[in-house]
């Protein structure tokens, strides 16, 4: 990778007086529609669902479900669904990231000085070879490649290798490439789920049932060997004990589902149902796989799944927010992140080298660490009007922590 066609090598050379400035670490969502029409909904969902790793369908069969039947109906219905939850900003999914990398730009330089943070989407925009090429273009030697989703899988995160080393073949001087397969596992992480979900529920009182919903994958790939599911189980396992649930306070299922095979089980919506006939009245729900909030948090679960519980008996369904770009989610991300890059040769934390001891003793701060929870492998919105204030809710009780954060993020 170099910065221009020149022939002087020693500039292009990196050292150590510009290892700092050869780090950059990529961001990467799902994606999002440019609008919420169907116009532009279909060219998004055809290049997603398009997508081996989402769709693992013989191609010859699949193309002519996907363009004969897919797209023509489901293309409408879409930019119906993300019309409801559109932002006077645009997409949440896209503004709530941008505003996580600019976050995470501001923590990670601070503790690089001359590190760059940069955002993409697996589709849509914007795209994956824009934001290397630009990175390539500013002479980054050093890539950290951060699929944005807690939990592994081949349908998320394998998706974004595949589409990153896609366009670094093209590059002739190859940046050394780290990739963070998964981060559920970080106390950092869960600490922030869990005290998002604490300073919710202190603000606006608890339900009976927690419910932990994931978006689905279809049985088979579990099967064929992806720990997905696993690692939500144990993902919902490790929060619940933090927030010291008992097993009759939470559940866990699995979300949007598409076609006939069978998905991970327990399916969202029939455990709503389900719940509803049991005499459950309140039910909270949270969604611990989505770093962002997006369709599937702000319309599916908050509107429809919302909707359907009433439908079913129920009373009320209120959806919990997604991380988003709370300081909590800065800290947690920047903690686990560094810890991938710190032990590149000639990297070094700056500001003062006292930053990780600083976000340790913020998470100690939470003081919620219990012991190990192990992982179980059995098979089992809001409105348009939504704003950043609505789902960034914070507990009165939780401000001294979000404070110290903010603090700590700025230097």
């Amino acid at each position: 990778m170099f910065r221009s066609a020149s022939y002087d090598h020693a500039e292009q050379r990196p050292d150590a007086a510009r290892d700092h400035d050869d780090l950059a670490i990529l961001l990467v969502n799902l994606g999002t529609p440019a609008a919420a029409t169907p116009a532009a909904v279909r060219p998004y969902l055809q290049e997603f669902l398009w997508d081996r790793r989402v769709v693992e369908a013989p191609r010859v069969l699949w193309w002519l479900i996907l363009h004969g039947i897919v797209l023509p109906f489901r293309s409408k219905r879409s930019a119906r669904a993300y019309s409801s939850i559109w932002m006077p900003q645009g997409s949440p999914l896209l503004h709530y990231s941008e505003r996580l990398a600019q976050q995470m730009q501001t923590e990670m330089s601070a503790r690089f000085p001359g590190c760059t943070v940069a955002l993409a989407m697996t589709y849509g925009q914007p795209a994956i070879n824009a934001a290397l090429e630009q990175l390539r273009q500013q002479g980054k030697h050093r890539l950290l490649l951060v699929p944005l989703y807690p939990q592994y899988s081949a349908t998320t995160t394998a998706a974004v290798f595949d589409a990153v080393t896609r366009q670094l073949q093209s590059f002739r001087w190859l940046p050394e490439l780290r990739v963070v397969n998964q981060y559920y596992q970080h106390d950092e992480w869960q600490q922030a789920v869990a005290e998002s979900i604490r300073g919710y529920r202190q603000q606006n009182g608890s339900a009976e049932v927690l419910l932990f919903s994931f978006h689905g994958i279809p049985k088979q790939y579990f099967q064929s060997g992806d720990p997905y599911f696993c690692q939500c189980q144990a993902s919902a396992r490790r929060i619940a004990s933090l927030l010291q649930l008992d097993d009759s306070q939470w559940r866990v299922s699995f979300q949007s589902r598409l076609g006939r095979d069978p998905w991970l089980q327990p399916y969202t919506d029939h455990t709503l149902e389900a719940l509803a006939a049991d005499g459950i009245r309140t039910v909270q729900v949270v969604c611990p796989g989505f770093a962002t909030d997006c369709l599937e948090t702000l319309e599916e679960i908050a509107m429809e799944n919302a909707e359907l519980f009433v439908d079913s008996g129920g009373e009320t369904l209120d959806y919990i927010p997604a991380l988003n770009d709370d300081p909590l989610h800065v800290q947690a991300l920047s903690s686990i992140l560094t810890r991938h890059v710190q032990d590149w040769p000639g990297l070094q934390v700056g500001g003062g080298g006292d930053r990780l001891q600083r976000a340790q003793q913020l998470a100690e701060a939470f003081n919620y660490r219990q012991p190990p929870v192990a992982s179980a492998h059995s098979d089992t919105a809001s409105t348009g009007q939504t704003s950043p204030e609505s789902v960034a809710t914070a507990a009165a009780a939780a401000q001294s922590v979000r404070h110290q954060a903010r603090k700590t993020s700025h230097g």
